[in-house]
């Protein structure tokens, strides 16, 4: 791909590849986000969604489809947002473009209502000195915020609301289930932590010791991720979906200690998978939003084509 630093792995590579073992103990991961994951790009221009907000078992979901589904079949596909959520035009328009391909997209409002708060202004613009104190004040306070926001965004608030869409969309959409053997899922920033979150299996001890183990999972057949946020190094840990990556170079939300954690996490497990790293993209770069750059631009629709082209072919 243009631009891009493919590092891409198969199951047959991966199983002879050696990895180098981490010194140290795995980074837990922070709360962290940054500007792109809780601020909209401009929309571009002439450009509006197409879709609609329902409800699916009381969650507030955005669906877009084809105009002729179900007469005409469809994959469904899970899309998860950054922090901007389901009222974002922007997140609308990907969703959109999503479904234009053949999917039936429901993209959840897994914030349960409390998308990201919007952005401190000051709307004087003189440079005086009690300006530039207010202003540095207002981006202490934003950034304060998003980070009490961030900290409400954990696995045991969203991942029921998940449960609940997905229970519904199997029972409303069984036909988009059933045609694509399953369901796919596509996050963004804070919203693709869960994508990997729902790729996993796992096995829980049975309530004594003659009780069997249970087993959970997954609940996505494949996954593609775009610039993930707040992601730890044992996220990856029981994923057994083949998963595609979309990353950008010296991500401080996204690390390369823990992509590479990643990637190994991966390779040992021979899960089938692919890394595109990309250069000189800021973080949130592959959401819809314009960007004045042409190179910007290029990645953005690449970025795109490797994650719709990763879906359609598993």
């Amino acid at each position: 791909m243009a631009d891009a630093d493919n590092a891409t792995r198969a199951p047959e590579s991966d199983a002879q590849e050696t990895s180098t073992p981490a010194e140290a103990p795995a980074p837990a991961a922070a709360p962290v986000t940054g500007e792109h994951c809780v601020t909209d790009r401009p929309t571009p221009s002439g450009q509006s969604s197409t879709g609609e907000i329902i409800k699916l078992n009381d969650i507030d979901v955005y669906i877009s489809k084809l105009a002729d589904y179900p007469h005409a079949p469809a994959r469904l596909l899970l899309l998860l947002t950054g922090g901007t959520g389901i009222k974002s035009v922007n997140n609308q328009i990907q969703a959109d473009r999503f479904a234009a391909e053949g999917f039936l997209v429901l993209m959840p409002d897994i914030f349960g209502g409390d998308a990201a708060p919007g952005a401190v202004a000051i709307t004087d613009d003189t440079s005086s000195w009690l300006e530039q104190i207010k202003l540095k004040a207002a981006e202490v306070t934003k950034s304060f915020v998003i980070d009490m926001w961030l900290a409400r965004v954990t696995p045991d608030r969203v991942l029921p609301i998940l449960h609940k869409v997905l229970e519904a969309a199997r029972d409303q959409y069984a036909d988009a289930v059933k045609h694509g053997d399953g369901i796919y899922a596509v996050g963004y920033c804070v919203g693709a932590r869960f994508v990997l979150l729902l790729g996993k299996q796992t096995k829980e001890a049975g309530g004594d010791e003659e009780a069997p183990a249970t087993t959970s999972g997954p609940h996505i057949k494949a996954g593609a991720l775009a610039h993930a946020a707040s992601v730890a190094p044992e996220d990856f840990d029981d994923v057994c979906v083949p998963l595609s990556l979309v990353c950008v170079e010296d991500d401080p939300l996204f690390s390369d200690e823990v992509r590479t954690l990643g990637e190994d996490a991966m390779s040992k497990a021979n899960l089938e998978h692919e890394v595109q790293v990309y250069p000189g993209v800021p973080h949130g770069f592959a959401v819809v939003g314009e960007y004045a750059e042409a190179s910007i631009k290029d990645a953005q629709a690449t970025a795109y084509e490797q994650m719709l082209n990763w879906i359609k072919d598993h």
